[in-house]
């Protein structure tokens, strides 16, 4: 029987199958799915903020560029082939509007964006995502298949 494993908000979880790994109320937070079909191991984040520059001692699970490497690290502690590892993400979106057009409040839009770039930085493939728009996302990655189920409040459910 499947264990839906639990990812809050700045944190990581790895599973092997048949764990579900879930995480809700992704807003302009994105949930990042590493995982190795072949092996059925994987981990998801989900991330707040893109950069941990200037913020020494702050939990390395909040930020793209400190979580990704640590979630990497620790599926291979469990085995995984990192050439066979796969990536998916899905969140990132604007969820308030803002007048102006500062950088600083894009936060989804540069999170989805570092993400990508930690992604590529590590070398593994991004196969989907699922970011950006103005709606929020609960993740659940299926171990067994890879699949990625995104729920949506008024934007229906996909699977990526």
């Amino acid at each position: 029987m499947s264990d839906n494993i639990i990812v809050g908000m700045a944190d990581y979880k790895i599973g092997k199958a048949p764990d579900k790994l879930m995480t809700i109320g992704l807003g302009s937070c994105v949930g990042i799915c590493i995982y190795d079909l072949a092996k059925k191991i994987g981990g998801m984040a989900h991330i707040m903020l893109p950069s941990s520059q200037g913020k020494k001692g702050d939990n390395p699970a909040k930020y793209a560029d400190t979580c990704i490497p640590l979630m990497i690290g620790d599926l291979l502690k469990m085995g995984v082939n990192k050439a066979g590892l796969k990536a998916k993400i899905a969140g990132g979106a604007s969820m308030f509007s803002f007048a102006g057009n500062s950088p600083l409040m894009k936060i989804g839009e540069n999170n989805a964006e570092r993400v990508k770039l930690e992604i590529k930085k590590a070398g593994i493939p991004l196969v989907s995502y699922d970011v950006g728009g103005n709606f929020g996302r609960t993740i659940i990655l299926d171990l067994t298949t890879g699949d990625l189920l995104i729920r949506t409040i008024n934007h229906g459910q996909k699977v990526i």
